[in-house]
């Protein structure tokens, strides 16, 4: 599956933002495609966390599950995860976030591999397109949070 890229201006300090995507587990609360997360472990400083995650997939009807390490960078404001475990073949990318002068542009980048087998490229390409979506989705529903509309 294709690397998934991704960004979005909001309308917060860079701090307000990028302590907001730290608290990954508040996601479900306005991100209706997350299920849930719970952090499992975390370092005495938050720069290291790994968190339980269920997503919801509408189109298939289904979830899908997996564990993930969190590695937060405070002093480039940017994060780096990678699948420990799941239902993902391969799962990581990072999150950069960085100060437009009264704004914060965050960008996303992923590289996952969800395989199912004996499903054609039909298939896999509507899954990359739901990948590309559920991260646009996440960044706009994180924007309409700082920016107090949701």
């Amino acid at each position: 599956m294709p690397v998934v890229t991704s960004s979005i201006e909001i309308k917060g300090a860079l701090e307000d933002v990028y302590s907001l995507a730290k608290k990954v587990e508040s996601f479900p609360e306005f991100m209706p495609d997350v299920k849930s997360v719970r952090i499992v472990e975390s370092s005495e400083d938050g720069c290291r966390t790994v968190s339980e995650w269920v997503g919801i997939v509408k189109e298939f009807k289904t979830t899908i599950k997996w564990v993930e390490e969190d590695i937060w960078n405070d002093a480039d404001h940017s994060c780096r995860f990678s699948l420990v475990k799941g239902d993902y073949g391969k799962y990581g990318g990072v999150w950069k976030f960085t100060d437009i002068g009264g704004a914060t542009r965050w960008d996303s980048e992923i590289d996952s591999e969800y395989d199912i087998p004996l499903i054609g490229p039909l298939i896999k390409g509507i899954i990359a397109n739901k990948m590309r979506e559920n991260v646009e989705n996440m960044l706009a529903a994180l924007k309409r949070k700082i920016e107090g509309e949701g």
